[in-house]
């Protein structure tokens, strides 16, 4: 069986919640089970900076998932500022090009570097998982423009992790809409099991709502836990600055 500090590592806790303290409860709660805490447009837009530096304090890595998306000006003095706070993953929407993901990739390593930290990884997010309707060639077309630009990942679906690692080995690849058996899939179009999504090559799962709705989301995260012991070989790397 892997060490739990292993399974931790593959393992992102999506803070979902508009109230700084519910996150941080809901965070010390499952640290046992997640390395990493990922703090999305809710949670940023209602506590801002002070959320991402209370759960750095706490241990965790944190993502940062606002899916930056402008022009490659705005993103790069964005990810500057975002840089210097600590964070180890940034999202932004490959659509918006290589220049911009070059900008957020350039920006969020000068923030960090000013601050004294190691350089965290842009995440280049290739297709919603609620989006079903994506043509075929879209996903190849993204998965290159993060390799041109220099990312450290990519965010997809778990059906779409193993074209993407075709094009792009080397890249983290970042699966959403995760659901273990028998939880519903809510507004997500493309769900995967944990199993199944490491199975298919994800390397870093990022779970809600399966667990921090649950009536007991630390039994939820326990059973989750469980599940992927038999399936998870290997952790998440440090080249990217995750381990904390």
């Amino acid at each position: 069986m892997p060490e739990p500090v292993a399974l931790r590592s593959r393992l992102a806790l999506a803070l979902d919640v508009d109230d700084q303290v519910a996150a941080l409860r809901l965070a010390h709660e499952l640290r046992p089970w997640f390395g990493v805490a990922k703090v999305g447009l809710e949670l940023y837009s209602a506590a801002g900076p002070d959320t991402v530096a209370a759960l750095a304090e706490e241990g965790f890595g944190v993502f940062l998932d606002l899916k930056l998306h402008d022009i490659p000006n705005t993103v790069g003095r964005a990810a500057r500022v975002l840089g210097a706070l600590g964070v180890s993953y940034l999202t932004a929407h490959a659509s918006g090009g290589a220049a911009m993901l070059r900008a957020a990739v350039d920006g969020l390593a000068e923030g960090a570097a000013g601050a004294g930290l190691e350089a965290p990884g842009v995440l280049a997010v290739t297709i919603l998982t609620s989006d079903d309707g994506a043509p075929p060639h879209v996903l190849g077309a993204r998965v290159a423009t993060a390799v041109e630009a220099r990312c450290a990942g990519f965010v997809c679906a778990a059906s779409d992790v193993a074209e993407a690692k075709q094009l792009a080995p080397n890249l983290l690849a970042v699966v959403p809409g995760i659901r273990p058996l028998g939880i519903p899939s809510h507004d997500q179009a493309r769900v995967a099991t944990p199993a199944d999504a490491l199975g298919a090559g994800a390397d870093l799962l990022v779970v809600g709502r399966a667990v921090t709705s649950a009536a007991d989301p630390a039994e939820a995260a326990a059973r989750l836990s469980s599940e992927l012991a038999g399936a998870v070989s290997g952790t998440v790397g440090d080249r990217y600055g995750t381990q904390r």
